[in-house]
């Protein structure tokens, strides 16, 4: 049977990523099922989870400082917080997109820099739907065993990056000025977050690998309920 897996997208235009991302499951093998706030859903019948790009996270949530003129999203906020924590809870795989790594990072505790350009001046400005920013991997990383890439690229599309690491994560990814590209959970390859946009590379056999990651992890998980953090069943809704 084809995993199905729940994907998390805004409410206002956010099936266009939806579509994307629904492409590339069904290139390995899942199927999609689009969640948005206000919108009943049963995790019980999923199998993984996405949380997909989008507008930026309130700074509210992790105590960083408000950014005039940003538009947020505080309805898929909380939506996104309780998914994420029930999914770790229950030993879901999930896959954060841009936006939703940094959703994970925040929902377990960790904090974001409000402004990447603010907090690494010397970076360029690099907004494109192009593969045009290089990241290393790091070799002891799962994403390494992914990607299978070294000196991969991507393309960039964010306002917002992770700045400290929320429980049992890791960096897996940064770029050449140090910007954080990916995190993912330290124990096993069940949580993986990624800051660029791998559904806009559908046709990129590295890029396609994370869905087909989060495709056959879900396939092939336990059925029964896992804590995969301590205290984060206590957490989850």
């Amino acid at each position: 049977m084809k995993p199905l897996i729940g994907v998390s997208t805004s409410a206002r235009g956010g099936w266009r990523s939806f579509l994307a991302i629904r492409f590339a499951l069904w290139r390995a093998g899942a199927t999609a099922r689009r969640i948005t706030a206000g919108k009943p859903y049963d995790l019980n019948e999923l199998d993984g989870i996405i949380a997909g790009g989008g507008d930026d996270i309130s700074a509210t949530l992790y105590g960083g400082s408000l950014i005039p003129d940003v538009r947020l999203d505080p309805e898929r906020d909380a939506l996104e917080t309780k998914l994420i924590r029930s999914a770790v809870s229950r030993g879901l795989p999930v896959l954060g997109i841009c936006r939703g790594a940094q959703m994970i990072n925040v929902s377990l505790g960790g904090n974001l820099h409000a402004d990447v350009w603010e907090a690494f001046k010397s970076a360029p400005e690099i907004r494109t739907v192009l593969p045009r920013k290089r990241i290393t991997v790091s070799k002891d990383s799962w994403l390494d065993t992914i990607l299978e890439c070294d000196g991969c690229r991507v393309n960039a599309l964010h306002h917002q990056s992770v700045d400290s690491l929320g429980e049992g994560l890791r960096v897996s990814a940064t770029d050449d000025y140090g910007i954080i590209q990916a995190i993912e959970s330290v124990s096993r390859p069940q949580i993986l977050g990624v800051q660029w946009h791998p559904e806009l590379m559908p046709f990129t056999r590295n890029q396609l690998g994370l869905f087909t990651w989060l495709a056959d992890t879900a396939r092939n998980r336990e059925t029964k309920t896992e804590h995969f953090m301590p205290g984060f069943e206590r957490q989850a809704g």
